[in-house]
């Protein structure tokens, strides 16, 4: 590369500060000669140092990068974030939208093929630009995590987060969670996909969605890859096409719900009681519950009002939402005890379980508990309550024989 295919003008990547932790700053000034100059200043260069400049200097020199200045400002960054941070410094300076550099060996599992029906009872929204918060997410016990590249992340940080994002997905143990990822809208969106083309993901989240035509495209961009898709309504318009939107791709298993940007749409105050938001809820299970899919939450932002929290999923779970968003991790114990079922539900839909199995072998077509018959649509959610139990862990495999 020379000094004209890279403009003569300085890239940077990432961040620095006096009171920044577990980060690092590159920036980049080329030159036409002279060979690769590192300056290079760490918090850990006792430990890391040497390791850490060899590190570097490899990948740049990899990636055809053979002349410049690198300056290097490391707070301690892990290493999957050293290389997401130099890949999104090297696609700048080299001009190659394609480049990737390859991701460390993953501390977890392959990724497991993507489920429909899995449980989503809470899903952790993670800052795409902020590795810290995603280094132990999954200890957390969300059924999903959210790596956020559109709301949480400046328009300034937007390629930065791709490659954090990028590399957190190949490198983190994510355990048993699923991995979402929610993209920016239209025609960024598009190209959020075309760079994690190859990152091990589950599902996309398609933000602010008002017409089936943007989902065919996310569709279209995603191609042979085994991703699932989870379209968020947050406008007015939006919910009056929803249940075009919910049938536009096969790839659909779920509807959710931005309520922060649908009030502002409406110009209305949002509340905790949601009266101003009820109509457009109704829509969103319905035509979910109409096409089979999962009906999500919208999230609840105070993270200190447990109280309210709790109320708020007690609401969804009435009208029939299936999960919700959180936006911080202490929400999830809530979440996921207030979308369990009662002691007494399951004690019942167990019973309701065994009446059933037991007409089903003597070929019997109603079901009888005691003296009671069982209606077809109650023998079907207690089904559900058994499933629901199960997944939380409620009841144990063997629950029959007890």
């Amino acid at each position: 590369m020379n000094a004209t295919e890279a403009h003569l003008h300085p890239f940077t990547s990432g961040r620095r500060g006096a009171a920044l932790r577990g980060d690092v700053w590159l920036g980049f000034t080329p030159a036409q000669s002279g060979g690769l100059v590192l300056d290079f200043h760490s918090r850990v260069e006792g430990m890391y140092g040497a390791i850490t400049r060899q590190l570097l200097v490899g990948l740049m020199t990899a990636a055809g990068v053979e002349h410049g200045t690198l300056e290097v400002h490391d707070s301690g960054a892990y290493p999957f974030l050293l290389r997401a941070r130099l890949e999104s410094l090297l696609v700048r300076v080299t001009g190659q939208a394609d480049l990737r550099l390859s991701p460390e060996a993953s501390l977890g599992e392959p990724l497991t093929a993507p489920q429909r029906n899995r449980p989503r009872r809470s899903r952790l929204y993670l800052p795409g630009n902020e590795s810290k918060y995603m280094l132990n997410a999954a200890l957390h016990g969300a059924d999903a995590v959210i790596l956020d590249l559109e709301d949480s992340v400046a328009v300034s940080a937007k390629a930065d987060a791709r490659a954090v994002v990028r590399h957190a997905l190949f490198h983190l143990d994510w355990k048993n969670c699923e991995r979402m990822v929610r993209i920016n809208q239209g025609a960024l969106g598009l190209e959020d996909l075309a760079y994690l083309h190859d990152a091990p993901l589950h599902l996309v989240l398609v933000p602010k969605v008002e017409s089936a035509a943007e989902l065919r495209a996310v569709d279209a961009a995603l191609g042979e890859r085994a991703v699932l898709l989870m379209p968020i309504i947050e406008s007015a318009k939006g919910v009056m096409h929803v249940m075009e939107i919910a049938a536009a791709s096969p790839r659909i298993v779920a509807l959710t719900l931005g309520l922060e940007d649908l009030t502002a749409d409406l110009g209305v105050q949002k509340t905790s009681a949601g009266r101003e938001t009820s109509w457009a809820c109704s829509q969103v299970i319905f035509a979910a519950k109409a096409l089979g899919l999962q009906a999500i939450d919208s999230v609840y932002g105070d993270i200190d009002d447990d109280a309210g929290l709790r109320a708020s999923v007690q609401r969804a779970k009435a009208i029939g939402f299936e999960g919700k968003g959180c936006v911080h991790p202490r929400q999830i114990p809530i979440v996921h005890e207030e979308f369990a079922p009662s002691a007494a539900q399951v004690q019942r839909a167990c019973a309701i379980a065994v009446a059933f199995e037991e007409a089903q072998k003597q070929g019997l077509g109603v079901v009888s508990l005691g003296s009671k018959m069982i209606d077809p649509p109650v023998v079907k959610r207690a089904l559900k309550t058994v499933s629901a139990a199960l997944e939380a862990g409620l009841l144990a495999s063997d629950w029959r024989s007890e």
